[in-house]
């Protein structure tokens, strides 16, 4: 396993990533991650990018550690956490990402209560998590086969959490894949949860709550809790990338 505290990359200069996730439209995902807790990135990466990214699985010098799903309980299939530097596609994705939702994450927090801000710099809040003993990166690369699914988790990680993270679809569901799903639940207070399956794309991602969002009611904004997961593969083999904000102790 490999040093988790080597130094991270500076900011890169601006490529076709990060003019690609500038293009979004970040006030219809703003709408939809308010309304539903997530949003669909359309068209995020291209085919040879997903390809590229899920071919690195083997090459362990990309990672700094595996885990087995079924070893602790999460369900079946494994993923790999990243090393630093990062490869230099998720390096530019994860801050061209964090620029666009910091604005939501701080919005979010007041309607909450929450204290907590979120400096516009990934840069600076890679700090805070660093000097909070967060210092092993986070992104990850998944990988299922036939039969494996992801159990509803959450990704904290430490003290310091961004409250939202980015998944995208590196295989072509019908081709690549069957089953599969994306899945989220929210639990309101004193309600039953309520399912949302997103359908993804090759290329796509997700943006959604990583722990709890607000919810407008009859007295002002409540907190809704929130928990993600993948449903079980039926044929084939899927692959996804994994972009969290934060670091890891």
């Amino acid at each position: 396993m490999k040093s988790a505290a080597q130094g991270i990359r500076p900011a890169p200069s601006p490529s076709s990533i990060t003019a690609r996730v500038a293009g979004i439209d970040w006030g219809q995902a703003a709408s939809d991650l308010d309304a539903q807790g997530c949003a669909v990135l359309k068209g995020l990466l291209l085919r040879d990018e997903c390809r590229a990214l899920a071919a690195l699985y083997p090459d362990d010098t990309h990672f700094r550690s595996r885990v087995v799903m079924g070893r602790h309980g999460f369900g079946r299939g494994e993923y790999k956490y990243f090393c630093y530097p990062l490869p230099q596609l998720i390096g530019e994705l994860r801050p061209a990402l964090y620029a666009q939702l910091c604005g939501l994450a701080n919005r979010w927090n007041e309607a909450m209560g929450i204290d907590i801000r979120y400096p516009e710099d990934h840069g600076a809040f890679l700090k805070r998590c660093h000097a909070a003993g967060q210092v092993r990166p986070t992104p990850l690369l998944l990988q299922y086969a036939a039969g494996d699914y992801n159990c509803l988790h959450q990704d904290l990680y430490g003290e310091h959490v961004f409250p939202l993270q980015v998944a995208i679809l590196l295989s072509e569901p019908g081709r690549d894949f069957s089953g599969g799903e994306f899945v989220l639940t929210e639990q309101r207070p004193r309600m039953q949860s309520r399912p949302e399956v997103v359908p993804l794309l090759q290329g796509d991602a997700v943006a959604f709550a990583v722990h709890h969002r607000p919810v407008h009611g009859t007295r002002g904004f409540y907190r809704v809790n929130l928990r993600h997961g993948v449903s079980r593969i039926r044929s084939g083999h899927r692959h996804t990338v994994g972009v969290i904000f934060h670091d890891a102790k």
